[in-house]
């Protein structure tokens, strides 16, 4: 366990790798304290040191699932973190020996493995659709979820301090396999609720492989506020670095259902849950390649979980899932799809989950380190979240 004294402490994301790229050990986590409603980004070391705090940014909703979305630059000199609001999103760049401070327009989920300019979605857009159980909030939105050639994913150049829409939301739905029903929903949405209404489309989560040669992104009205009563639009798309050569790896749209896909180690295939091709009334961990085609069923895990594989050992799955008093890590095989271990871990305060983005739960959000023998994991055993890294175990190529 790395417990930060009088700190509420998680780690961005599953998708991206809380380890310094030059083998350092070093890891990058987000710690919050609670009386002050403040957040900074801390570098620990391997053993858990704290090396350096950075920042002091107000707390949003976001925080309490995935930090400040705090990443390192390739060669670990520099760090990436959220420093604005969801009304106002900006990213800081800080060197960590000149201690120079770079603040641009945009939200990036991390920077790319191969390091800028960065890619930005308004993470705002998906709080004022209903995500993290909120009621539809539309001012949240520096652009209306209307107005879609004006809204999608930004390039921020820091350099220059400038962020420039480069793939706006009208220009997926243009290509979209799915457009004609798409717009058929839109208009029943107009006819219900007026003329300048429609659905909550955006284009949000941008992820990068590890290698960075190529990144995934999704399109649709994630977690809408159910009120709207907006069918269910969510395509996972693919490009290449420079946001080129676009597939619709899968659509989970309508009634199909799933959750959570990222990239496989390998660069080429994504993993996460989608329908079981058994029963459709269900989900189930699968994978798929970044083209679209290849969808397979590796196991009937179906906790919705975040899965990945270990970059040194691509059958190595690990995910998580809830429980009635935490919640547990799982490492799968990807070829047999048998459970190899499973690691219990506290997730909330309280005889229950909370629901929402709150400070009495978290997310696990396992993920391997560069080298895929250790996981970092977020762990909630009292009232401050705490990081613990789980040791990988060792399963046969």
């Amino acid at each position: 366990m790395f417990p930060v004294p009088q700190r509420w402490c998680v780690h961005a994301y599953y998708s991206l790798c809380p380890y310094a790229p030059d083998g350092s050990g070093r890891i990058l986590i987000a710690g919050a304290d609670l009386e002050q409603n403040v957040a900074e980004v801390i570098v620990l070391s391997a053993q858990g040191e704290q090396l350096q705090r950075i920042g002091a940014v107000p707390i949003q909703p976001s925080f309490w699932h995935t930090g400040l979305w705090q990443s390192w630059s390739p060669d670990s000199k520099m760090i990436y973190f959220q420093s604005g609001s969801l009304e106002a999103p900006r990213t800081t760049r800080y060197h960590l020996e000149t201690g120079e401070s770079i603040e641009v327009d945009g939200d990036i989920e991390g920077i790319p493995p191969c390091g800028e300019p960065a890619i930005s979605c308004d993470h705002g857009m998906l709080y004022a659709a209903g995500y993290g159980g909120h009621s539809y909030n539309p001012e949240l939105c520096r652009v209306p979820f209307q107005a879609r050639t004006k809204h999608g994913i930004s390039k921020i150049d820091f350099q220059a301090q400038q962020t420039e829409l480069i793939l706006s939301t009208q220009a997926i739905l243009e290509q979209h396999p799915l457009r004609d029903q798409i717009l058929q929903a839109d208009q029943a949405i107009q006819a219900r609720l007026g003329p300048d209404e429609g659905l909550t489309l955006m284009t949000y989560c941008v992820r990068w492989n590890r290698s960075g040669t190529r990144c995934l992104f999704f399109f649709g009205n994630h977690c809408v506020d159910r009120s709207r009563q907006e069918p269910k639009i969510t395509s996972i798309f693919t490009a290449d670095r420079d946001l080129k050569n676009i597939h619709m790896a899968i659509d989970l749209s309508f009634d199909r259902r799933g959750v959570h896909w990222a990239w496989q180690a390998d660069d080429e295939h994504l993993i996460g849950y989608g329908p079981d091709p058994d029963d459709s009334s269900k989900i189930c961990l699968a994978e798929i390649r970044y083209d679209g085609t290849g969808y397979r069923k590796i196991c009937a895990h179906a906790s919705g979980g975040h899965p990945s594989t270990s970059p040194a050992n691509h059958d190595l799955i690990v995910t998580d899932e809830g429980s009635a008093s935490g919640g547990n890590v799982v490492f799968i095989s990807r070829q047999s799809g048998q459970t190899i271990q499973s690691v219990a871990l506290p997730k909330f305060v309280g005889a229950s989950e909370a629901s929402g983005r709150n400070p009495l739960r978290v997310c696990h959000h396992p993920v391997f380190n560069h080298t895929g023998d250790r996981v970092l994991c977020n762990s909630l055993p009292d009232d401050f979240a705490t990081l613990v890294e789980l040791q990988a175990p060792s399963i046969e190529s």
